[in-house]
């Protein structure tokens, strides 16, 4: 099994929380520059050209929830990424769209107006995003009231997706002291095994950050 994706990248972190979770083996297919046949591989497989992307036994699997949920059939484990009961899944598929939509996208606006050229930069749209974080940390604050873990007691998809989701997140637009359930929460997903491997593995990329990472974390 082969992941094409890079360990610095949010989405691709999602998957390898997930196969670290579970002790899943399979070989890191390292999308950049400096690995041009890699780049080609995957391009010749999806040729939208995002990631990550799982190769497994001939079938190529895109996006990275429905990765994790790929896995959770094929390759299972101990650590269910989505409940078997139809209610309780429910749950899960909404807070990993609730991280994925209004923490990763927002984060990404912010990050990607930072790498355009000061003439070609979105003060509105980042204005707007800076607003649907602070919006979502509200929210989420609330709803981590009483909760280990995002859908519950259960570590799941939706963590997976919050994990890098409000790592960057906090990086990019900090997460106020006053949200102290959602600070908890992300120090919960810091000491996760599974996801410190992941920040562990992506140390050596952080210079590359536009906004600047934060000597922390």
């Amino acid at each position: 099994m082969k992941l094409y994706a890079h360990p610095f990248s949010s989405y691709c972190q999602k998957v390898l929380i997930a196969l670290y979770e579970n002790n899943i083996p399979f070989e890191l297919r390292m999308l950049a520059p400096d690995h041009p046949e890699v780049s080609a591989e995957h391009e010749s497989l999806w040729p939208l050209k995002r990631m990550p992307l799982l190769l497994d036994a001939g079938r190529t699997v895109v996006e990275a929830s429905i990765i994790v949920e790929y896995l959770d059939l094929h390759h299972p484990g101990p650590v269910r990424m989505v409940p078997e009961d139809p209610s309780a899944a429910l749950d899960v598929r909404m807070m990993d769209r609730i991280f994925d939509n209004y923490i990763m996208t927002p984060m990404q606006k912010l990050v990607g107006d930072a790498i355009r050229a000061a003439e070609h930069r979105d003060r509105h749209g980042v204005g707007e995003a800076r607003q649907l974080l602070d919006t979502a940390y509200r929210w989420l604050d609330s709803a981590m009231a009483g909760r280990e873990w995002a859908a519950g007691g259960a570590f799941s998809l939706a963590d997976c997706a919050a994990g890098p989701a409000l790592f960057y997140a906090d990086w990019a637009h900090p997460i106020s002291e006053v949200f102290t359930n959602v600070r908890a929460y992300r120090q919960r997903l810091l000491a996760r095994p599974s996801f410190a491997r992941a920040i562990d593995e992506a140390r050596p990329y952080r210079p590359f950050f536009p906004l600047g990472a934060p000597d922390r974390d």
